[in-house]
């Protein structure tokens, strides 16, 4: 066992966390005109600055990367500035933040896209999910495959993303290769049949999210750069015949070139933690680096696997969105506030920064 816990500072690359407690991207749909950060968004990551480690909500890579409406970019000049302003206030209540870089891949719709242009995939397999777009929950549109000539600008379009982002004053950035978008497709042989040297084999599925990771670690440095991956999470349609193959895999690779932290969805996003068999612990000994673990993660659990060395880092995330001092709140052993769900997707500050810390709470009882 270890003696340490969630509240003991951590060495992460060159950073030194306060904790290790982290903010795990939340989708919120609040960005503005151009795709730029909502006004809102600086004193909504600087409210939840004590955590350890915050990780932005997922920020698209180009149009074509987009399958929501009113979620950020990270490939304007004006994107650049708006997310500026996000990390130059986290910075100044002491927190660290990466942001997540994402290609959605078929989990898209027409009316997201340049010229009502069909949402890219590994194959034309259309997803079993639903995208919020025109204000509502909408079936995906029919994806069309992707060219393997197409595949290199997808990788530089990742590699200039995390140029972005450093540029915008981000720590760092973590490479959503989770949750049934772009990278995972190409991971999952549900999403991917192709019959070229990205499709059939492990190595095969698993060589754009490498390349990618190969190319952002060329740009940024390893110590700025995090990966994200979901072995058996169903969402957004995915699955795979061999996960545990696949997966021990990728890590060993991710592992070789040398990323900062390993972010790891256990079980069903969202959902529940022994949805499909798979030891989670094997990824855990093969990254001799930061494993971050996430996924229904209570301070029972979250203490226990810390102190037991089966996590460095504890992610959380609805919990956070109704509690900004989430840290504080656990460390103390304070009741846990709700969220209002009605508010969870889109909106302005209501639901977004008006959620009071606990002080504040007991200050207007008294």
């Amino acid at each position: 066992m270890s003696d340490q816990n969630l509240f003991t500072p951590y060495t992460l690359g060159t950073l030194t966390l306060s904790n290790r407690i982290v903010l795990a991207p939340l989708t919120r749909n609040r960005a503005g005109a151009g795709f730029v950060p909502s006004q809102f968004a600086a004193t909504y990551y600087s409210q939840r600055a004590s955590a350890g480690l915050l990780i932005s909500e997922a920020t698209q890579i180009s149009q074509q990367g987009q399958g929501y409406q009113d979620t950020p970019g990270i490939y304007t000049q004006a994107q650049i500035e708006g997310w500026r302003e996000v990390t130059t206030a986290v910075h100044a209540k002491g927190g660290k933040i990466f942001l997540q870089l994402w290609h959605v891949g078929r989990v898209s719709h027409v009316d997201l896209q340049e010229n009502g242009a069909a949402p890219v995939a590994p194959s034309a397999v259309r997803a079993a999910t639903k995208v919020f777009v025109n204000n509502r929950f909408e079936d995906v549109s029919e994806p069309r495959a992707l060219n393997i000539n197409e595949l290199p600008g997808i990788v530089a379009d990742f590699r200039q993303a995390a140029a972005n982002a450093v540029a915008a004053g981000f720590d760092g950035v973590e490479i959503h290769g989770a949750n049934g978008y772009l990278l995972d497709q190409f991971l999952k042989d549900s999403a991917n049949v192709r019959t070229d040297t990205y499709g059939g084999s492990i190595e095969n599925r698993a060589r754009l999210l490498l390349e990618v990771t190969a190319a952002v670690v060329d740009e940024i440095g390893r110590d700025r750069t995090g990966v994200r991956l979901s072995p058996v999470s169903p969402a957004n349609g995915v699955s795979s015949s061999d996960p545990q193959a696949q997966f021990d895999y990728v890590v060993d690779q991710l592992a070789a070139l040398g990323v900062v932290y390993l972010h790891v969805v256990e079980g069903a996003t969202g959902g529940p933690r022994d949805v499909a068999p798979f030891d989670f612990g094997a990824l855990r000994r093969r990254f001799k680096d930061t494993y971050i673990a996430n996924n229904g993660y209570d301070l029972d659990l979250a203490t226990s696997q810390v102190a037991a060395d089966q996590a460095d880092l504890i992610a959380f995330g609805r919990p956070f969105i109704g509690n900004p001092d989430l840290v504080e709140r656990l460390r103390s052993g304070a009741p846990l506030s709700a969220f209002n769900p009605a508010t969870l997707y889109g909106g302005g500050s209501a639901g977004y920064i008006d959620y009071p810390t606990l002080a504040e709470s007991n200050a207007s009882a008294s």
